[in-house]
């Protein structure tokens, strides 16, 4: 087990003052600006413990590097700051200490600001031994930071920031000014706890710059931060100007990745990474130029694509600021990858991201996995790159054009493996003009191998072993907060539904009265979001007649959405076809999302340039698809998972539900959810059908009604098959975890099982309808259980 110490070092003796020392001590606001007015270089206020409550304190002076203006808490962690409270860092030499922000909402944009407005900054000030947790914001509207560092030789150290649920980026660099340019900040020791997944931008951990000052120097350091369990969003850390140093960081069990988003020159090293096979867990994401990123650990992390634990990615044609720059004479070395997912290289590549990366280095790394899993994808040509003395232990295949595969020798120090000095191979690496001079440890390199350590290492990572937090310790309460959805009723109209989910917040549920709902544009949802129709009539989404364009979709859920839909009719009509009901994120947007429909119908999805119902892209994974109490009908097809072939073992969603819902006259494939593997044992991917009804569906010969080949696990129950009389094999099943039982086949070919898939009571009748068309079987039907002595098959009836 990891531990983590925090630091000992009290304020006292970090901060030793002569005894003429000017020291006043202050329990209020007025008093604390009274002494701050007559407080000179080298002096002290002490802020009297207990609540300071809707306070603006600003901390300011003309301290220097010897006699600094010091302002404390009588004692560390005791003087509470809550309610709408804020501090404002300015001057020269000021440090602050001690303090901490809980139980409050703040209206400000900062809870902490190294300035006191756009005139004046902070210059070698410090804010330290303090403590943020669960500080909110009054207005949900507010995308406020808990730390804005504006000015220059500023330093953010030994904090702890736990709890931040509001959207924007816990602290943040700026550049915007000439002022806070080539600024030498330093960010060090802190501890970033838990942050919660926002399910959309703006949830980064910090954020060095902007895209629009992305070519500006910063020269800010990073180091000697843990990141845990921060899940905001893609970019735990978001690199966005010039010139920065990110080394000796721990990220543990974080759902994102250390991004080189804009800006050049960086150089990431010493950093550790754990996932502890926590899913989307990822390491380093390189883009634009001149970067340097050697000497990492990464173990168990499982994100691929955008969170491979090294993802180099694709370029757009003269990029703007704000996209995304080809990757160029960037050098990644000597870095040791554990049981981790692929990495990716070209990723994102699509007709706008068409640029692989050039000019670039990829040498002397150390992969290793016990699991044979994949150790990279090539999204475009790897030609760019020099591939050089990269080792690889494990089964999977490589190309040995870029790797060569050796059984490694390894040690372990606790719980990390380390390789041995017998393994010779590791020795015979060429040492580039980027390498490193010591590894991960900090030890030279007196005989240069491949990967982040020494052989016969016994030394633990700086990373592992640095003091971090404040020195107290905050015993810090995750707050239990009861909150009722926001409800907003919408009416019938055209571009009434959309407009209302723009507006409407995470978690709320939108109403809507029976009608038409006319689309004048395709609805991105980024957000938890429920959407209910009337129950005492239809509600119909479709398309304005009047657009100009057809639409290419209904509703795409974005990463990290949770959609529910509920008593609704989408309805793809249209001059030209709506191409899709709902898509998923685009292609390859990792992170999961989830889709709920209940009581829905879908119909006149017609569209046969490649069009469906549902639609899943490459790179793209659903949580959960679920489709219960639901109607699919007239359309061209059914629900679309499919991978390209030369994507092996990747597949679409983890669970998809199908339950007491019907499928009628598909010109191809109810649902289409497959992977390219070798095993059909394979673990990956469940499906679950029940109770479902599939009629006149792919009727050709060759045709498949459920296409389900390489995944993993497949139980289809209570369900009927009919009315495709072409068909031969309506359904193929193959491995031991795939099963099929009490379900009936008439007019529509016969099941198919092999490699150890199940099949139990299966019945080959006619069903006897009472009402054909909502598939009520009469009395003497052979789907009710009175008849066959087995569960009733079919649509449950209400």
């Amino acid at each position: 087990m990891l531990r983590h110490f925090i630091t000992l070092i009290t304020i006292s003796t970090l901060f030793i003052r002569p005894l003429i020392a000017q020291e006043v001590q202050v329990s209020n606001r007025s008093e604390f600006d009274a002494a701050l007015k007559s407080l000179s270089a080298g002096g002290t206020i002490v802020l009297s413990n207990g609540n300071w409550k809707d306070v603006e304190l600003n901390a300011y002076g003309k301290g220097s590097k010897e006699d600094p203006v010091i302002i404390k808490a009588e004692t560390a962690g005791e003087v509470i700051l809550s309610g709408d409270s804020s501090l404002n860092i300015y001057g020269t030499y000021v440090i602050v200490s001690g303090l901490w922000f809980k139980d409050g909402h703040t209206t400000q944009k900062s809870v902490v600001q190294f300035r006191k407005d756009s005139k004046e900054f902070g210059t070698n000030c410090r804010f330290t031994n303090s403590t943020i947790s669960y500080y909110g914001t009054k207005d949900a509207n507010n995308k406020n930071h808990w730390v804005d560092i504006w000015g220059n030789h500023n330093r953010v150290d030994h904090n702890n920031f736990t709890g931040k649920l509001s959207e924007g980026t816990t602290v943040v660099v700026w550049l915007k000014e000439s002022e806070n340019i080539e600024n030498h900040h330093q960010i060090d020791h802190n501890f970033f706890g838990p942050r919660p997944d926002l399910v959309k931008n703006g949830g980064e951990s910090i954020r060095i710059g902007t895209s629009t000052n992305s070519k500006k120097s910063s020269k800010t350091l990073v180091d000697y931060n843990t990141f845990k369990n921060c899940d905001g969003e893609i970019e735990i850390i978001s690199n966005k100007s010039g010139d920065n140093i990110f080394r000796g960081n721990l990220f543990i069990e974080s759902k994102g990745t250390l991004t080189l988003r804009h800006g050049d020159n960086a150089l990431v090293e010493n950093n550790v990474f754990l996932g502890n096979n926590v899913p989307n867990t990822g390491g380093i994401r390189v883009i634009n130029s001149g970067h340097i990123v050697r000497n990492n650990l990464m173990i168990g992390l499982t994100g691929e694509g955008y969170r491979g634990p090294i993802s180099i990615m694709n370029g757009v044609p003269n990029s703007p600021l704000n996209r995304y720059e080809q990757v160029k004479d960037v050098d990644i070395e000597n870095n040791t990858i554990i049981n981790c997912g692929p990495m990716t290289f070209g990723a994102g590549k699509d007709d706008e991201k068409s640029l692989p990366p050039v000019n670039s280095v990829f040498a002397n790394n150390l992969i290793t996995n016990t699991n044979s899993g994949k150790i990279y994808d090539a999204e475009d040509s790897m030609d760019g790159i020099n591939f050089q003395g990269n080792i690889v232990d494990s089964d999977a295949a490589i190309d040995v054009r870029y790797f060569t595969k050796a059984s490694i020798d390894w040690a372990m120090l606790k719980n990390i493996p380390m390789p041995t000095d017998a393994n010779e191979i590791l020795k015979s690496v060429k040492k580039m003009p980027k390498s490193p001079d010591m590894d991960i440890t900090g030890a030279q390199r007196d005989v240069y191998v491949a990967g982040a350590f020494n052989l016969n290492n016994s030394s633990f990572p700086k990373a592992l072993l640095t003091k971090i937090g404040p020195g107290w310790t905050p015993h810090i309460v995750t707050p239990k907060v009861l909150t009722l959805p926001t409800e907003l009723e919408v009416e019938p109209g055209v571009g009434t539904l959309r407009k209302a989910i723009d507006k409407a917040p995470n978690g709320a549920i939108i109403k809507l009265k029976a009608g038409n709902y006319f689309l004048d544009k395709s609805i991105r949802v980024d957000k938890h979001l429920s959407i209910k129709g009337a129950t005492d009539g239809e509600t119909i989404i479709v398309a304005n007649e009047t657009l100009e364009k057809a639409l290419t979709y209904i509703f795409r859920a974005e990463e990290g959405a949770r959609l529910h839909l509920e008593h609704l009719v989408m309805d793809g009509s249209s001059s030209e076809p709506i191409k899709y009901a709902i898509v998923s994120p685009d292609k390859d947007e990792a992170k999961t999302y989830s889709v709920f429909a209940d009581y829905c119908t879908f119909k006149n999805f017609t569209n046969t340039n490649g069009g469906s119902i549902y639609k899943a892209y490459n790179g793209t994974k659903a949580d959960t698809l679920s489709f219960t109490n639901s109607t699919f009908k007239d359309s061209y097809r059914g629900l679309n998972l499919s991978y390209d072939k030369d994507n092996f073992g990747q597949y679409n969603a983890e669970v998809i539900l199908l339950k007491n819902s019907s499928f009628t006259n598909l010109k191809e494939f109810a649902l289409n959810y497959v992977r390219s593997i070798s095993d059909p044992n394979m673990e990956g991917g469940t499906l679950l059908v029940d109770h479902c009804v599939f009629s006149d569906v792919n009727n050709e010969a060759d045709g498949r009604i459920l296409r389900t080949n390489g995944i993993h696990n497949v139980i289809i129950s209570n369900s009927a098959f009919v009315n495709s009389y072409r068909i031969k094999n309506p359904i193929s099943l193959a491995g031991f975890s795939n099963s099929i039982n009490n379900c009936l086949f008439d007019d529509s070919g016969f099941l198919k099982t092999t490699k150890g898939a199940s099949e139990e009571n299966i019945i080959y009748k006619n069903p006897k309808w009472d009402d054909r068309d909502l598939f009520i079987p009469s009395k003497n039907s052979p789907l009710l259980k009175a008849n066959n002595g087995i569960e009733t098959i079919g649509l449950l009836q209400n």
